[in-house]
């Protein structure tokens, strides 16, 4: 495990990158599949570090709470390497309830995580919905929770979301995720 924190590429209100990444369910999802919320969180994650597993509850809890705003795990890591961020497992872990996001999708050619510039699992963003793209209005960390083992008493990205669904900026300075690297190929 190598720890590493999270590094800014895009600036807030920039337009994000567009993908097209296939969901455990089988289906293909692009930005525009989540056209119906006001907010999507997408989280570069995956299913064998610890920081990540840290942050299951904890996302699968935002997707629950949140009709306006879509959780979408994206994972990067290289499958080969690390069998346990295989696409199987993946599904396995949706199937049996431990990932309960909006989507969970694969990034087999890392490009994605690329483009976004996310260098850590759980590396967070959440996104504005303008109606004809998504711009950046938040990244970094999830909570003040900087270890696996440590208890969260500040939620950010829930004061991130309740910021852009009604609709204002978002009122935190860029602090960095924390987690661990993301395996690339």
């Amino acid at each position: 495990m190598v720890m590493k924190e999270s590094e800014t590429e895009l600036e807030r209100e920039d337009p994000v990158p567009n993908f097209e990444l296939e969901g455990t369910d089988g289906e293909t999802y692009t930005l525009e599949s989540f056209a119906d919320y006001e907010a999507v969180l997408l989280v570069f994650t995956c299913n064998h570090c610890p920081y990540a597993q840290a942050k299951f509850e904890l996302l699968n809890d935002v997707a629950a709470e949140y009709d306006d705003a879509a959780v979408v795990g994206v994972n990067p890591n290289d499958a080969e390497e690390y069998p346990d961020d295989s696409f199987e497992k993946m599904v396995e872990y949706v199937e049996d309830g431990t990932i309960r996001y909006d989507a969970y999708l694969r990034d087999e050619t890392q490009a994605v995580a690329d483009a976004y510039g996310a260098v850590c699992t759980p590396d967070p963003f959440v996104l504005r919905n303008e109606g004809d793209t998504f711009t950046l209005a938040y990244h970094g960390r999830l909570d003040d929770a900087l270890n696996p083992d440590d208890e969260a008493t500040e939620v950010y990205v829930r004061d991130a979301i309740d910021a852009v669904l009604a609709g204002g900026d978002v009122d935190l300075e860029f602090m960095p995720s924390r987690g661990c690297s993301i395996k690339w190929k």
